[in-house]
């Protein structure tokens, strides 16, 4: 029998992250991988295809953006809880060339109540910071476990 109540905090997370990697079709679809979970953060990352480039030839904002708010998702939903995105903000700070494999860092800054403020910092495999993503989350209903 599964007791969200007496999991540590990492299995927890673990526990969150499964259930929603499960349903999580954009992510997946879009090749991205789940590389670590634990309370309050997560590390995506993803290869930059053919189809995520723009017209100048690099990878579009877009694509940096949606692995950034996935990262934020996963680090947000660690605590059994739903969450979902209030605001978010990107800056982009250097182009990305069509190949290349982004890192997605998600870390909580501030958690209270219904709310939570997440930074992500999106890297290239060099370590070259790509993005910066500042995330504001709101709790809603539900939990991602169930007692079995």
């Amino acid at each position: 029998m599964t007791n969200p109540d007496t999991m540590t905090p990492q299995a927890l997370a673990e526990a969150s992250a499964h259930s929603m990697w499960k349903e999580d079709s954009a992510s997946r679809n879009l090749g991205m991988s789940l590389d670590h979970v634990a309370p309050g953060e997560a590390t995506l990352s993803m290869m930059i295809t053919d189809q995520m480039t723009n017209g100048h030839g690099m990878c579009h904002g877009g694509y940096i953006f949606t692995l950034a708010d996935s990262a934020f998702a996963f680090a947000c939903n660690t605590y059994n809880q739903r969450v979902v995105a209030q605001h978010c903000a990107v800056t982009y700070l250097n182009p990305v060339e069509l190949g290349a494999r982004l890192t997605a860092q998600a870390r909580e800054i501030s958690r209270r109540g219904r709310s939570g403020i997440y930074d992500v910092r999106v890297q290239d495999a060099a370590g070259t910071v790509i993005a910066e993503f500042r995330g504001h989350s709101r709790v809603i209903k539900g939990t991602h476990l169930r007692e079995e």
